[in-house]
């Protein structure tokens, strides 16, 4: 039988996780440290509102307040619909929007544990001699920037970007106590580094802004950085959990070789048939 964590042991462990005490959550929340041990201990059940309230300051993911309202014994809050639903077309089209948008640099959007969920066009050219086992859906794409069957043998800074993948992950596992997203660290971790990929190669220093990324392609060698851009108004846990990852190139070398390889992939021609299909 599963275990079913009570509303007091899930707020002290997000309390915990947050490294906040008793009374800087309860300051935060306009409550007490009494009320807020009677509530950890389940001496003291809280109002709809309360739980609201401490989900807020302790800042919680749209899916972990749907289960803190559930376990304090009240109905979930956000709703939580596929993408793929009708009733997501509009949220469809604005991810498509964006992503569109961004070309001829590639751009891509994944869930919480890092699974595909719409790339443009951009993104196709750069997965030449990736395995085809790692592109059938669903796609985990940290697993295929990392695995020796997909992009690894091409990161000429091998070392350096399984480092911030790494890193990055951990983050995220401490920020959202997702199990599986311990999993997934633990497999990428494991992942064997590539034939010939020298330690110590760093990517271009952007001072601290964004990791770069350095990859070999058909047209030459491209040095890269990234953005994340995540939905910060989002109400819907699907959506509140959608992450848009945006390449740029970082470098005059780069741009006019990533515009030669989406130019030679989609001519003219095709990218107008393509924008009115």
């Amino acid at each position: 039988m599963q275990h079913v964590a009570t509303f007091g042991a899930l707020l002290k462990t997000w309390r915990n996780r947050r490294g906040m005490s008793q009374l800087e959550l309860a300051c935060a929340a306009c409550s007490s440290t009494r009320h807020l041990s009677f509530l950890e201990t389940g001496r003291s059940r809280p109002s709809r509102e309360m739980a609201l309230n401490l989900a807020e300051h302790l800042g919680l993911p749209l899916r972990e307040r749907n289960r803190l309202l559930a376990a304090a014994g009240f109905a979930h809050l956000y709703p939580e619909k596929a993408l793929t639903e009708p009733s997501r077309r509009a949220a469809q089209e604005a991810l498509n929007l964006v992503l569109r948008a961004h070309e001829p640099w590639p751009a891509l959007a994944v869930d919480r544990h890092w699974m595909l969920l719409q790339a443009n066009r951009a993104v196709a050219p750069l997965l030449e001699g990736v395995s085809p086992e790692l592109l059938q859906a669903p796609v985990n794409v940290l697993r295929l920037s990392l695995h020796p069957a997909g992009l690894a043998p091409r990161i000429w800074n091998y070392s350096e970007w399984r480092e911030h993948v790494l890193t990055r992950l951990r983050l995220e596992m401490s920020a959202s106590g997702d199990a599986e997203l311990e999993k997934l660290h633990a497999e990428l971790a494991a992942l064997p580094t590539p034939l010939r990929m020298p330690n110590g190669r760093r990517g271009r220093d952007l001072g601290g802004l964004a990791a770069s990324l350095v990859i070999d392609t058909s047209p030459g060698r491209l040095t890269l950085f990234t953005t994340t851009t995540v939905f910060g108004t989002a109400t819907d846990v699907t959506l509140d959990e959608v992450t848009l990852e945006t390449f740029f190139p970082a470098n005059e070398e780069s741009e006019e070789r990533l515009r030669a390889l989406y130019q030679s992939t989609y001519p003219p021609n095709t990218r107008a048939r393509s924008a009115n299909s």
